[in-house]
């Protein structure tokens, strides 16, 4: 399919095997667009180590809901730090 939504795939598993399924989606993510919700942080920097697709993390901070590096333009920022506010530009 074009597009995999795959919710939490890390429910169940060892941890030992979050490496190979990190593998296993970013092989994926060749032919289809893939979207993950995980709360796993090892399986996060297991994606972040197979892929060179930038992950994006969900915030709630007060109240509020945001995507982190999204600007308010819907424009992503990345390799910027959104929280460095001491830039001389």
């Amino acid at each position: 399919p074009p597009f995999i939504a795959l919710n939490e795939p890390e429910t169940s598993l060892h941890p030992s095997l979050l490496a190979p399924l990190a593998r296993l989606i970013a092989k994926a993510s060749r032919r289809a667009d893939i979207w993950i919700v995980t709360h796993s942080e090892h399986l996060m920097e297991a994606l972040r180590s197979e892929s060179s697709v930038p992950l994006r993390r969900v915030i709630k901070a007060k109240g509020a809901t945001t995507i982190e590096g999204l600007s308010l333009g819907g424009e992503f920022r990345d390799g910027e730090d959104d929280q460095d506010d001491d830039d001389d530009d």
